[in-house]
């Protein structure tokens, strides 16, 4: 018998169910994730009591002092409890109602399964880091976002579909990246915040008052050593206990449905979604490379070197935040968990179903401008028509684009110089200013197409086949 993952063992054992949402395997294995998520709360608890904070019920209880620890004891409590729940009714897997309720699962699928709710909610969560930053990074409401983030992913387990996605070999590293990713945004709001307001007080900052200097042999070497032991340990461990995802071998009459690029490559192929390969894959990953060299040359803000800070670098971090959370890390999160057969987006509660097809009529600028707009043909060249010619229809065909385009890289430029990047515009000077602002607009050019192709179904702004250029 195959030996499958542990994670996807607990899909079909102990029912009869093809697609059984608990079974006897998840129950036992959902008892050990709240085990541990009891655990680690228990150990908040402790630290909870050695630190001795308090917070003031409301006057409708009697407004009376409570200790932290008290409430986090009694969260690991009923973790515990829940723990218990699971395996006492590991046996009898048809009377268990601690699930997923199906009201959530539509409402859930609703939102992401749609591609502009999705992106509407990506942009909605990245303003809130940024707008709630001072709140969100802070000890215990990172303790509470973990929680809430572990007892949703534990929760939607008990979903036949969520298991199949999750559970995947192949998927497994990519939710333990947004738990990292996660971890260290909140890890950067935190020692950010800290110098802030050290910068509001007159102090010196975190990383001045800690400025000792240590050898790099033996403490760096020893450290070093130390963190190469323990991922070798944990890949072993990994090994052993995730199969490596080997499919059969490759079939020039068979492949699969869907054909995914590695995680970290899920990004350029849901590009090519919106733009022509020679740009997805091409031209803006040149950019994005060029950009990040280019960025110590154009950068005129000199504070931030060296120690962690927002305040002082608002707009960079910003900018750099939205360029890798929701137009990265989001775009990798659409393509692993939701892009299903044919390429159609699925609720991360749905089943993938080859069958599943949405029409789409996609149309060119040229299309809608000459067939919708003026209501006239598209300019085409006669067949024998010479290259001159040719190039005269074709450009005659493709004005509007040509035209949006230049507005939009060329005309652009001066006028945000004038408004919205003034200062930038005198502190860089000319030639720094327009390496930036390109830059800028190349990279809101990406959720721009993404918008004009899920409001008015637009491919391509310009659009000629008859030499292999698409934008």
């Amino acid at each position: 018998m195959n030996t499958l993952p542990l994670i996807t063992t607990w899909l079909s054992l102990g029912s009869v169910d093809p697609h059984p949402n608990v079974t006897p395997s998840v129950l036992f294995g959902l008892g050990w994730l709240y085990l541990i998520l009891c655990g680690m709360n228990v150990l908040w608890t402790w630290r909870s009591y050695h630190k001795g904070g308090h917070f003031r019920m409301p006057e409708l209880t009697g407004g009376q002092q409570v200790p932290n620890a008290a409430v986090w004891g009694m969260y690991s409590t009923a973790l515990l409890l829940v723990a218990v729940t699971h395996f006492t009714c590991a046996s009898h897997p048809e009377n268990f109602k601690m699930v997923m309720p199906e009201f959530a699962k539509v409402k859930i699928n609703w939102l992401v399964a749609n591609p502009v709710r999705y992106f509407l909610l990506t942009m909605t969560m990245f303003g809130g880091i940024i707008v709630l930053r001072n709140w969100l990074a802070k000890a215990t409401d990172g303790w509470m976002l973990l929680n809430a983030s572990l007892l949703f992913l534990t929760i939607s387990m008990t979903d036949w579909d969520f298991r199949q996605i999750v559970g995947k070999p192949d998927n497994v590293p990519i939710v333990a990246m947004l738990f990292i990713v996660g971890f260290f945004t909140w890890l950067f709001f935190y020692r950010a915040n800290e110098n802030d307001r050290r910068k509001a007080a007159g102090r010196p900052v975190v990383e001045a008052d800690k400025n000792e200097k240590v050898l790099v042999w033996p403490d760096l070497v020893y450290t070093e050593m130390i963190c190469m032991i323990a991922v070798t340990a944990l890949l072993v461990l990994w090994g052993i206990a995730l199969q490596a995802p080997l499919e059969e071998p490759a079939s020039s009459v068979k492949t699969p449905n869907p054909s995914k690029a590695p995680w970290y490559f899920l990004g350029l192929q849901e590009m090519l979604v919106y733009y022509d390969p020679w740009l997805a894959g091409v031209v803006f990953p040149s950019i994005i490379i060029g950009g990040m060299m280019a960025i110590p040359y154009i950068d005129f803000n000199k504070l931030g070197n060296g120690y962690y800070t927002f305040n002082e670098r608002k707009f960079a971090i910003s900018v750099f935040m939205f360029g890798f959370l929701p137009l990265w890390v989001g775009m990798i999160i659409l393509g692993t968990f939701m892009r299903g057969p044919n390429w159609n987006v699925f609720g991360i509660y749905e089943f993938w179903d080859v069958h599943k097809l949405e029409a789409l009529n996609n149309v060119n600028l040229s299309e809608y401008f000459w067939l919708k707009g003026l209501k006239q043909p598209l300019p085409i060249a006669p067949p024998d028509a010479d290259l001159a010619t040719q190039t005269y229809y074709i450009v005659k065909r493709e004005l509007p684009g040509f035209l949006a385009l230049a507005v939009y890289l060329i005309a652009l430029p001066p006028i945000m110089a004038m408004t919205v990047f003034k200062k930038y515009f005198l502190r860089m000077g000319f030639v720094r200013y327009m390496v930036f602002s390109n830059l800028v607009l190349m990279m809101a050019a990406l959720p721009i197409k993404m918008v004009c192709r899920w409001a008015a179904n637009l491919k391509y702004f310009i659009a000629i086949p008859e030499w292999f250029f698409n934008v």
